[in-house]
């Protein structure tokens, strides 16, 4: 039966490019903004998921610039030791050759005085942004390291725990050093030229200490900061693998929707041509 009231045709015609309209405007944003999912009315569980993992890869980028901060300041510990070892190794020449007869004492004095006032600076100097761990006590230092969320969503940080080596308190050497205060080859005897020789061997064996110490830290936190570097590039993949679109098959897509609409608009045009058709049945 045909009717001019109803057209059931032209109604389900409609409803057909409706629907491609929708896929269509679909297709095209996935193209426009590159994700098939962007706003949580497109899928709320799975735009949920990357959200918490996008704020989890914001805060593993946080913490991997903490650790290169406190790398950056480990590094500079470990370089100023290794140049204390350096001038320590100097001055015990300098003891050596003051053993003998025929050497200008004063000379050899003024130099380990030098080497001396060098350590001084090696050890004021070794800070980086205002943190010195050679000249200062107190706790040990917290560097961020790693960022935690478990199965219920609580969120947790790790740290890794840099100790301070106090090796000058502004005033004069400490530890180990403070051995080396009143050393003087142009006065000393034979026999206080030997206990030196052993007082500063004792210093050299902790000063490698504390260079090790914190050159084995820098490794520790470089390795960390690796692994943080790869950790959020595998979270961004993963992200991406969620939300990011197929733009080969959106193209493809978007050219059969743009198919599909040119020929549900001719569907439509031929069933609202069907009333027409009743006129030749009044002529």
């Amino acid at each position: 039966m045909t009717s001019i009231i109803t057209n059931t045709s032209a109604m389900t015609a409609l409803q057909t490019l409706k629907s491609i309209n929708s896929n269509l405007a679909s297709a095209q944003n996935e193209i426009s903004t590159g994700k098939t999912i962007s706003t949580a009315k497109d899928n709320a569980a799975i735009w949920s998921i990357t959200k918490v993992m996008e704020s989890d890869v914001s805060g593993i980028n946080s913490i991997k610039t903490a650790l290169d901060l406190g790398g950056s300041t480990v590094s500079v510990a470990r370089e100023a030791t290794e140049s204390i070892v350096k001038d320590l190794q100097s001055i015990q020449d300098l003891v050596v050759q003051a053993q003998a007869e025929n050497v200008d004492k004063e000379t050899l004095q003024t130099q380990i005085t030098n080497k001396m006032d060098s350590i001084r600076n090696y050890i004021s100097g070794a800070q980086f942004n205002g943190l010195n761990f050679l000249n200062t006590t107190g706790d040990d230092v917290k560097v961020l390291a790693a960022l935690n969320r478990d199965n219920t969503g609580a969120v947790s940080t790790d740290t890794i725990d840099i100790e301070r080596n106090q090796l000058y308190d502004g005033s004069a050497f400490t530890g180990a050093l403070a051995g080396l205060e009143g050393l003087d080859v142009d006065t000393d005897v034979a026999a206080d030229l030997q206990a030196a020789m052993t007082a500063i061997n004792g210093v050299l064996s902790e000063t490698t200490k504390v260079a090790s110490y914190y050159g084995a830290k820098e490794a520790q936190i470089a390795s960390q900061s690796e692994f943080m570097g790869k950790l959020s590039d595998a979270m961004t993949a993963g992200i991406g693998t969620l939300v990011d679109a197929d733009m080969e098959e959106a193209s493809a897509r978007l050219t059969a929707l743009q198919t599909q609409q040119q020929l549900g608009i001719q569907a439509l045009s031929i069933a609202n041509q069907t009333p027409q058709n009743i006129l030749a049945l009044f002529r």
